[in-house]
């Protein structure tokens, strides 16, 4: 099974994530981000997938708060 990485840069021009990386390491921190992956000592990354879910968690938590009851 092949796994995608995405770096920091990548998760805001692929993915859209509107963070400072400032921010992303305090949602990681408090468990409501995907954890990173430690590549090097100063290179780290992401997976690609987890950072999809995470993405589409929010929309349908979006999508339930709007809907009719």
């Amino acid at each position: 099974m092949t796994q995608k990485l995405v770096t920091k840069k990548e998760l805001r021009s692929l993915f859209g994530v509107p963070y400072s990386f400032a921010h992303i390491a305090r949602l990681e921190a408090s468990g409501q981000f995907p954890k990173r992956v430690r590549l090097g000592a100063c290179r780290v990354a992401w997976l690609a997938e987890e950072i999809q879910n995470w993405i589409d968690e929010r929309v349908a938590t979006r999508d339930m708060a709007s809907s009719p009851s």
